[in-house]
């Protein structure tokens, strides 16, 4: 009876636990994800208190500058109207380095910052020295000969003489060094002199002059404190909450982040929003693929092939032009009224007839194409590749003889690629705080709920078995009563004296 009642009684503590265990499991399928969502919505807004603030304040992932040059192999030919040859030479690799600084806290819920970048050359990631020699257009002769192409004919005589007498070319062979940081030209001070609103810079002349050593201008961002809805999202850039570089509303507005961190809870619906300023616009990246890095699941975000699509071919985008073709965008507005434009590398997804103007172009998906890496729970960047081409379009000028019989084409000047990807301390920590533990979370759950239900069970079975045995043993000892009454009923008969004549019928027997 005491072995009984202790299994009972351990039935019973089995079954309360169950029950305990299959209501923390239900609770936490309620309460976890709002625990998850309200520690994601906690660590990613700008706060000093925040996991992800000393992240976006000083970014700990090692960004690379990919520089990819066009040496010109035909110059003289081009002079003579033939179609231009390129040679890609490169890469020429620089560690970048960010930084913000000026970082104030206002009271509309908005954090304005400056971002500071500089670039150290990475001998043992190049192909190449900075000291390379490359044959080059000489973007300031040729800009300011289209600048001039609707002036009188005697400014563009003025113009040949004054190039002459400096030594200028339509080609020029300088270093990579003097290519991309600057070099001494004097005919940036005569067109300082006589034109000084023509170009913005006073001294030197370089591609990637601007970039070194500066910021990209001030910043002012929702931190997503007050209202998360907003996180990240520019208020205004220098002041601006536009720009007046195009000629539509739609291109001129400030849309999305400044590039660095986006919303948290993405889904493939989302697309990625952000002022480049360096494009002087801002561009929308769309959802391609789910993937992992590092074991962290991410959302793997590609440029549209309409994100430079001509106006014919995108409405949208009209606003950008004067366009040429399709596929490369005019930012002479934003670049001292230069003919620049911005495109993919080797014109991929443009128009086929831009590249085949071009001998050496091989454009294809594996290598020009550009994306991001974003942990969809976060909105933060795990890997990126962003890759970007700037071209020069050129043509013989009347009365500029420098020009020849250059046949107009949009030559590429470089190709450059900036890329990160997170890793080491800042990666594990990451991994821990906003991916094991949730995971963590999210599975114990189930744990639970499933333990609490197989708890539950052991005394709903033991209950049935104890039952099934006691009715095994009353059905036994109702069939033994049974024979026992019959045994007694046959002795009885026995011991009973036997009437007379029986006993002589048994005799004579």
């Amino acid at each position: 009876m005491g072995s009984r009642a202790r299994a009972r009684r351990a039935a019973a503590v089995l079954g309360f636990a169950g029950l305990l265990c299959a209501v923390l499991g239900a609770v936490m399928i309620v309460v976890v994800p709002t625990l998850i969502k309200q520690q994601v919505l906690k660590n990613v807004r700008i706060d000093p208190s925040s996991l992800s603030f000393n992240m976006w304040k000083e970014i700990p992932i090692p960004f690379y500058l990919s520089v990819y040059f066009f040496h010109i192999v035909n110059p003289d030919a081009i002079l003579l109207g033939e179609k231009p040859q390129v040679q890609e030479r490169g890469p020429y690799v620089y560690r970048e380095f960010r930084h913000k600084s000026n970082i104030t806290f206002n009271d509309n819920d908005t954090v304005s910052f400056l971002e500071y970048r500089s670039f150290q050359f990475q001998p043992d990631k190049s192909h190449g020295l900075e000291s390379d020699y490359i044959v080059m257009p000489n973007i300031l002769v040729l800009a300011a000969a289209m600048m001039m192409e609707n002036k009188p004919m005697s400014l563009k005589l003025i113009m040949t003489l004054a190039f002459s007498t400096l030594g200028e070319r339509a080609f020029m062979n300088r270093t990579v060094g003097e290519i991309m940081w600057g070099y001494e030209d004097p005919l940036i001070h005569l067109i300082n002199k006589y034109l000084p609103n023509m170009f913005p810079f006073k001294g030197k002349f370089g591609l990637f002059a601007e970039l070194n050593n500066s910021d990209s201008g001030l910043f002012t961002v929702f931190t997503g404190v007050k209202d998360f809805s907003r996180i990240h999202l520019v208020d205004k850039w220098n002041g601006l909450s536009k720009v007046n570089f195009w000629h539509s509303d739609q291109c001129n507005m400030i849309n999305g982040t400044s590039g660095q961190m986006w919303a948290p809870f993405m889904t493939p619906e989302t697309s990625l929003e952000f002022y480049s300023p360096e494009a002087c616009r801002s561009m929308t990246l769309i959802y391609k693929e789910s993937g992992t890095f590092e074991g962290i699941p991410t959302y793997r975000f590609m440029a549209p092939s309409t994100l430079f699509a001509n106006g014919s071919v995108y409405p949208p985008n009209q606003g950008f032009c004067p366009c040429l073709d399709s596929g490369i965008q005019n930012i002479s507005t934003c670049r001292f009224n230069a003919p620049l434009f911005l495109s993919h590398p080797h014109f991929y997804n443009a128009d086929p007839v831009l590249a085949e103007a071009v001998l050496g172009l091989h454009p294809n998906q594996e290598e020009h194409s550009l994306f991001l890496d974003v942990h969809p729970v976060t909105g933060i960047p795990m890997n990126c590749s962003v890759k970007l081409q700037l071209s020069l379009y050129i043509k013989a000028i009347k009365g500029i003889g420098q020009t020849g019989k250059i046949q107009p084409v949009v030559l590429p000047l470089v190709w450059f690629e900036e890329s990160g990807a997170m890793e080491g301390e800042p990666l594990q920590t990451f991994y821990t705080q906003l991916v094991l533990m949730p995971s963590v979370l999210h599975y114990a759950q189930y744990v639970l709920l499933a333990l609490g239900c197989v708890l539950l069970l052991i005394p709903i079975i033991h209950q049935i078995r104890s039952q099934e045995k006691c009715y095994l043993f009353w059905n036994s000892s109702k069939k033994g009563s049974k024979n026992k009454e019959a045994i007694q009923a046959y002795s009885e008969s026995l011991m009973t004296s036997a009437p007379k004549g029986t006993v002589l019928q048994e005799a004579r027997l």
